[in-house]
C-alpha cells in the first residue's frame, strides 16, 4: 500500500468520573466464566483506586511491578500463568501509567499468540489478534493509550510490538485519576508528551495528520508547564488531552533522537523513559535549538531537577551496547535525519552523545 492504514484505538470514553462507567464497558466483552484481568500499577496498592474496580466473578487483581519497565520475561510469565490457572480470559485491562498501559497490550497479545514476547519484537510480527483489552491512564504524557506499539526490553534490545493487533480495544480517560501524581513523576511523563510534539513536528516524516494532532499536543504542553502559575483540575485535563493527540501525532509520523537515544539508557541502565527523554533532551540543543530551550524553561518553571552524569565512568562495552541499541532504532533516525541518517549519526558522534549525558 501506498498509504499506511493505520489501525485505532476501537472505543474512547473521556470525562471526570468515567471511570465508573468500566463495569457496564466491560459486561458486554465477557465470555462465559472466563475472568477480566486487571493489570493495576502497584503504586495504588492500598489506595481507594484499587477499590473501585469492578470485580466479578473469577476476575483477578494484579498488581504490576513497574519498578523497571517492562520486561519480555516479565511478560511471558504473566500470560503463561493466566494461560495455566484459565486457559483463556475475558480481557486484560490496565490501569496506570504507560509501563503498566504497554504490560497489558503485550499480556493481552501473547495470550493468542506462541512462543516469546521477545519474537514479536519489530515492526508487524504479531500474527494474531489478543484478547481483548482496555488502557486506562493514571498518568499523562506517553500516549501509550492510543500507540501501535508496546514497548519491552528483551534480552538483546530495547523495541516495541508494533502492529495492527497493539492498539486497546477500548481507553478510558478519566482525568480525575491523575489527581495527586507526584510532581516531578507529572513533569517527566508530561515533557514525553512534549518531546513526542517537538520530533514529530521538526520531522521529515511529518504530514497535516500528525502535525494537526502534534500542534494542538504542544500548545497544551505549552499552556501548562509554562503558562500557568498553578496546577489545577483544569490541568489535569489539558494533559491528558495532550497525552492523546501527542500519541496520534505520531501515528503517522514518529519520534526522534531523544526517543532513540533514551533506549539505549533504558537498556542499559533502566532508566525509566519519562525521565530518560528529559536526561537526554537536555543536551539535544544542535537538533532541536527552539524546543530545548524551552525545555528549560519549563524546567526551571516548575523547578525540576534533571540528573546529570548517568553515563560517567561506563566502559567502552557498556557505551557499545546503549549504541547497537540506538542505532537499532532506523525509522526513528530517518524521521529526524533524513535518509541519510546512518553517515550523520556515526557510532562516534553517538559515543560523545552519551558522554555528555
Amino acid at each position: 500500500m501506498q498509504f499506511r492504514n493505520f489501525k485505532m484505538v476501537g472505543y474512547v470514553v473521556y470525562g471526570r468520573g468515567c471511570f465508573d462507567q468500566l463495569d457496564e464497558i466491560l459486561a458486554p466483552r465477557r465470555k462465559g466464566d472466563a475472568p477480566m484481568v486487571f493489570l493495576l500499577d502497584q503504586y495504588f496498592d492500598g489506595k481507594p483506586l484499587a477499590g473501585r474496580i469492578p470485580l466479578r466473578g473469577k476476575d483477578r487483581l494484579v498488581l504490576a511491578d513497574v519498578t523497571y519497565e517492562p520486561k519480555t520475561t516479565q511478560v511471558d510469565k504473566l500470560a503463561q500463568e493466566l494461560k495455566d490457572a484459565y486457559g483463556t480470559v475475558s480481557g486484560v485491562i490496565g490501569i496506570g501509567g504507560g509501563s503498566t498501559m504497554d504490560l497489558a497490550k503485550a499480556v493481552a497479545l501473547m495470550m493468542n499468540n506462541p512462543g516469546s514476547s521477545a519474537d514479536y519484537q519489530g515492526w508487524d510480527l504479531v500474527k494474531n489478534p489478543g484478547v481483548y483489552k482496555a488502557g486506562i491512564p493514571t498518568l499523562s504524557g506517553t500516549g501509550a493509550e492510543v500507540s501501535r506499539t508496546t514497548v519491552l526490553t528483551g534480552p538483546t534490545r530495547k523495541l516495541g510490538m508494533n502492529s495492527d493487533f497493539t492498539p486497546f480495544d477500548q481507553i478510558v480517560l478519566d482525568p480525575t485519576l491523575t489527581e495527586n501524581a507526584p510532581v516531578n513523576q507529572r513533569f517527566y511523563t508530561g515533557m514525553d508528551c512534549y518531546i513526542h510534539c517537538i520530533e514529530s513536528l521538526t520531522g521529515t516524516y511529518l504530514n497535516e495528520f500528525s502535525k494537526s494532532y502534534g500542534e494542538k499536543a504542544l500548545a497544551l504542553c505549552q499552556e501548562v508547564f509554562l503558562h500557568k502559575d498553578h496546577w489545577d483540575e483544569h490541568s489535569d485535563d489539558q494533559l491528558m488531552m495532550a497525552s492523546y493527540a501527542g500519541g496520534m501525532s505520531i501515528a503517522y509520523s514518529q519520534v526522534g533522537v531523544a526517543h532513540a537515544v533514551s533506549y539505549g539508557l533504558s537498556y542499559l541502565l533502566g532508566t525509566k523513559h519519562g525521565i530518560g527523554n528529559c536526561i537526554v533532551f537536555n543536551h539535544l540543543e544542535e537538533f532541536y535549538p527552539e524546543g530545548v530551550a524551552e525545555f528549560k524553561q519549563m524546567v526551571a518553571r516548575n523547578g525540576i531537577h534533571i540528573p546529570e552524569g548517568i553515563c560517567k565512568g561506563l566502559t567502552d562495552e557498556q557505551f557499545d551496547t546503549m549504541i547497537n541499541v540506538s542505532l537499532g532504532m532506523k525509522p526513528l533516525w530517518e524521521n529526524a535525519l533524513g535518509k541519510d541518517w546512518e553517515k550523520q549519526m556515526t557510532r562516534q558522534r553517538l559515543r560523545a552523545l552519551y558522554e555528555k549525558l
